[in-house]
């Protein structure tokens, strides 16, 4: 089979990404985090010890473990007195399989080295680094299969950091994702100021999208005439995204401006934000103009939205 040229880098990088983490996280060595169990082994006790019982068919769907592979497995682990099988009082043809006393005391200390390797790694990342790693394995995981079930989220008022992590996380997700160059932060800079200078509390608001205690997106909406206001900056944590944040927030600054009076939303925004788009139409705006523009170091076209209150 012939592959084009960006599909075999791809393919290197994947094969170097998986290398390098297998490296990371001491899978390589003989027995894992210095334990008698290979990596395969300690997953099965894993899945015994946090859900169990289960059949050796379900434990094998879960897992994608060859049939023949599993029962040796199994077959070892129980000789060696680490699991236990029992007839299942719904199906007498199936196995229910769990831990034995003495298979919950070897896994134990195999569970607490995993959580300390862990908690060492991310406490050499700093703050920063944490939430990027998590991000990152959030959107891997989303994309290769089905995300984990997401934490719940809430919108809050703006409090101090706020206004900062708003201009770090416009410049650095833009900048990575559509390649825009730092003039876009300074724009994000110079709005957010503007925002906090002139402020109106009783005709404009901005909320902050928080979970498990870290912030995953923003959106303002200001005053442009008495009875018109702007959405602006609205930013959604690639991580978190598909959660139906995006949505909140923009239904959020529609709820608010009806309660202030207004009679029109308007939002300025660019074609390639496709994401944003798609939020937007689904929430009722309309495209009512469109103009190539050159900014931040690209050729953009900039559209401009509204939805009548």
């Amino acid at each position: 089979m012939s592959l084009s040229p960006t599909l075999e880098r791809r393919i290197d990088r994947v094969r170097a990404f998986n290398r390098f983490y297998t490296r990371a996280i001491g899978v390589l060595d003989e027995g894992l985090l210095a334990s008698p169990f290979s990596l395969t082994e300690a997953r099965v006790l894993w899945e015994l010890a946090h859900r169990a019982p289960l059949t050796a068919t379900a434990l094998g769907r879960e897992l994608k473990l060859d049939a023949g592979y599993l029962s040796r497995l199994l077959r070892s682990l129980r000789e060696r007195g680490l699991v236990r099988a029992q007839t299942s009082p719904d199906d007498a043809r199936q196995q229910l399989l769990s831990l034995t006393p003495r298979g919950q005391r070897a896994f134990a200390p195999l569970d607490r080295r995993s959580h300390e390797q862990t908690a060492g790694l991310l406490h050499a990342l700093g703050e920063t680094g944490q939430q990027q790693l998590v991000d990152a394995m959030q959107r891997i995981e989303s994309v290769l299969g089905t995300p984990a079930a997401p934490a719940t989220w809430s919108l809050r008022a703006p409090r101090p950091g706020d206004i900062g992590w708003v201009v770090q996380r416009h410049g650095e997700l833009y900048g990575q994702e559509y390649g825009w160059d730092w003039r876009f932060e300074a724009l994000v800079a110079r709005i957010c100021a503007d925002f906090v200078d002139h402020h109106r509390p009783e005709r404009e608001a901005c909320w902050i999208a928080e979970q498990d205690g870290r912030r995953i997106g923003c959106v303002f909406l200001v005053q442009a005439t008495p009875t018109i206001a702007q959405l602006r900056m609205l930013l959604v944590e690639p991580g978190t995204r598909g959660q139906g944040v995006g949505a909140a927030l923009v239904q959020q600054c529609e709820a608010y401006a009806r309660r202030q009076g207004y009679r029109k939303i308007r939002l300025w925004t660019n074609s390639v934000l496709t994401a944003a788009r798609r939020i937007y139409e689904k929430a009722g705006y309309r495209l009512v103009k469109s103009e190539p523009h050159e900014s931040f170091g690209h050729r953009l076209v900039g559209e401009t939205w509204e939805m009548k209150l």
